[in-house]
């Protein structure tokens, strides 16, 4: 098999991951997934790597289930790869924490098992399968005018069993903040808090939702020099609502989701003691235009110094890891596997993440080109306003580089019509999966 140049230099940065052979089979897999234009299972990875018929099917599965490599190790080297060809230096990473449902059927697939999904549709959102607790880097590529999540993590949650979903999202932020020596800024949804968050070290900060029955409390009073345990919080200021209604708000200019808004603002710090217990924490009130009462959005922070504006900001990147979930799932066949064993489920959800992750890097440092959006309209006139390409173009990029480095190798001179033929049809199916 021959990779492209380009790939192999992303490749080769995680090569220190893998014994020699093992690198050889992951560089095929990551290559195959990427490649595939059916399903994101192992033996479709084979044949998009073009080796369906030169290695056994074994060996695939060999590497999730039996090969000596860690993912979670491999994540952290893709993280260091991250902060050091995408972000600026010394820049502060900002990393959002959620969890997803891969769908599994059958008794025999370990972890799997009944429980929330939050992409269902119906009154009753479960659905059976593998959870996954995630967490991405978000960065903003200069093509783009949204972030971009990027997986480097990833474990199993299983209901009921072991770590729950906010224990092993701490434990993974820990890690990752240690690996990298960098401070965290944290986003994650209103799911994300309790005591496993508490006491973070001082370079990670977490911002996430306010449930709208989280109660809060006045900062605890000064010690009065009398017998018995000094308070430990101050007086009830009651829930969101309750302190929207006497809060001050300010009028702001907010950056998100691609826009500047002019909302309304009000701050208060306070302690959340049912979640984050004695540390201060800023409640952040967000009122719409339109809005006189109440609020629309409560942000709770244990950043204590970047604006409130910022805050919200960087709140609103949290929807990113959602689109990264749906962009894998969709164009990379992530967690379509259908392998059952420990070993290869803990492994193969997480695989496929890091191959979006992978398909990024390889678009933002050696793919994108400017015309690229335009070729893309030419191709498909209906996308008449596309101004910037999408995960889509990039997968299907790179699929056509992979094709024709394919092909070249075998016949370096004039190619055959049966070959012509077989890259125009591989080109075709990436602009067909494009166009999906």
């Amino acid at each position: 098999m021959t990779l492209p140049a380009s790939l192999l230099a992303v490749l080769e940065n995680l090569r220190g991951s893998f014994t020699a052979p093992t690198f050889a089979t992951f560089a095929a897999m990551v290559t195959g997934l990427i490649a595939q234009t059916g399903k994101g299972t192992v033996t479709g990875m084979l044949t998009g790597a073009g080796l369906a018929r030169a290695w056994s099917h074994d060996r695939a599965h060999a590497f999730f289930s039996r090969s000596a490599w860690n993912a979670e190790i491999l994540g952290i080297v893709l993280a260091h790869l991250i902060v050091r060809t995408l972000l600026p230096s010394g820049a502060v990473v900002t990393v959002a924490v959620d969890d997803t449902l891969f769908k599994r059927r059958g008794k025999k697939v370990f972890g799997a098992a009944w429980q929330h999904d939050g992409a269902a549709t119906g009154e009753k959102q479960v659905g059976r399968g593998t959870c996954f607790v995630v967490v991405g880097i978000i960065v903003e590529l200069p093509f783009l005018t949204r972030p971009v999540c990027l997986p480097v993590m990833a474990r199993l949650w299983r209901p009921k069993t072991g770590p729950s979903k906010v224990e092993l999202a701490a434990s993974m932020i820990r890690l990752l903040s240690v690996c990298l020596n960098r401070p965290l800024h944290v986003v994650a949804d209103a799911a994300y808090h309790g005591k496993a968050l508490r006491h973070l070290p001082a370079s990670i900060t977490v911002t996430t939702r306010l449930p709208k029955s989280a109660v809060l409390y006045d900062l605890a009073p000064p010690p009065t020099g009398k017998r018995g345990r000094p308070a430990l919080k101050g007086e009830r200021l009651g829930t969101a609502a309750q302190s929207a209604a006497t809060a001050h708000f300010t009028t702001a200019q907010v950056n998100r989701y691609g826009r500047t808004d002019a909302v309304r603002i009000a701050e208060i710090r306070c302690l959340w003691y049912g979640s984050f217990h004695t540390q201060v924490v800023r409640v952040i009130l967000l009122r719409e235009p339109g809005t006189d009462t109440g609020y629309d959005l409560a942000l709770v922070s244990t950043d204590l110094h970047s604006p409130a504006a910022a805050l919200i900001t960087r709140y609103a990147w949290r929807w990113s890891i959602e689109v990264t979930f749906s962009e894998a799932r969709e164009h990379l066949g992530a967690g379509q596997a259908r392998n059952r064993t420990e070993n290869a489920v803990r492994r193969t959800v997480p695989f496929g993440l890091y191959c979006y992750t992978i398909t990024v890097i390889w678009y933002t440092l050696h793919g994108h080109h400017p015309a690229d959006a335009a070729a893309r309209r030419e191709q498909s006139p209906w996308y008449t306003s596309k101004t910037e390409p999408a995960f889509a173009d990039m997968a299907a990029k790179l699929q056509r580089v992979i094709v024709a480095a394919r092909f070249s190798a075998i016949s370096p001179g004039r190619p055959t019509e049966a070959e012509i033929r077989a890259v125009q049809n591989a080109w075709a199916q990436a602009g067909l999966d494009l166009a999906a």
